[in-house]
């Protein structure tokens, strides 16, 4: 039976994540609180951000660059802002 989670971005009951995915507090508090369909948009903003910034994730700066949009994201409902880029309507 898979694990379900009240997802703080999608605000609604959905499949929560097999596992924590991300390290630390931050990583805790988005097994317990974000669900596999957030990841996922997650994971698509972050490779247009990853893209667009040439971020090279070896350097510290751009994790933490990118560990506050995913923040930011995931729990403040902050649309990280990536030219030519509009989110569709709600």
């Amino acid at each position: 039976m898979a694990r379900t989670v009240f997802c703080r971005k999608l605000q609604k009951e959905a499949d929560g994540l097999d596992f924590q995915l991300y390290p630390g507090e931050l990583g805790k508090r988005i097994f317990g609180n974000i669900s596999k369909e957030a990841w996922a948009e997650w994971q698509k903003k972050q490779t247009m951000l990853i893209n667009e910034h040439k971020l090279n994730m070896m350097e510290p700066n751009a994790r933490k660059f990118l560990e506050e949009k995913m923040s930011a994201y995931l729990f403040d409902d902050v649309e990280p802002t990536i030219e030519g880029y509009v989110p569709p309507e709600k």
